[in-house]
């Protein structure tokens, strides 16, 4: 027996399970479905990890809005909202990572106390 892809399978047994077989690969192939290649889990770093990664090279150094840390992500090729970054940057200022200041009308965030 050849498949459509042109591969050739030689099948061994009774009628009835070799005509079970035709019948599940006929009713795969007419499905049309092909199975998704699983995505491996945490393959890509998170909001946490990246905003980890400037602190750790130094970019809160000197006080910076959340402007400065969206383009600072941007340039390293990952784009958050305002909005998702905002929480995050909260998140990092309640774990003591980072301090934040409020200069006209805007925060600003530096390295925290550790």
């Amino acid at each position: 027996m050849s498949t459509p892809e042109g591969i050739s399978v030689k099948l061994d047994g009774t009628p009835d399970e070799i005509a079970a077989v035709v019948r599940k690969l006929k009713a795969k192939a007419s499905s049309g479905r092909t199975p998704r290649p699983s995505r491996k889990l945490g393959t890509r770093p998170g909001l946490v990890d990246l905003i980890d990664s400037l602190v750790d090279g130094g970019f809160f150094r000197k006080p910076r809005d959340l402007a400065a840390v969206k383009s600072a992500l941007a340039e390293m090729g990952h784009r958050y909202p305002m909005t998702t970054l905002s929480g995050a940057m909260l998140r990092q200022v309640r774990r003591k990572n980072l301090r934040r200041a409020k200069r006209e009308k805007r925060w600003f965030y530096t390295r925290g106390s550790t």
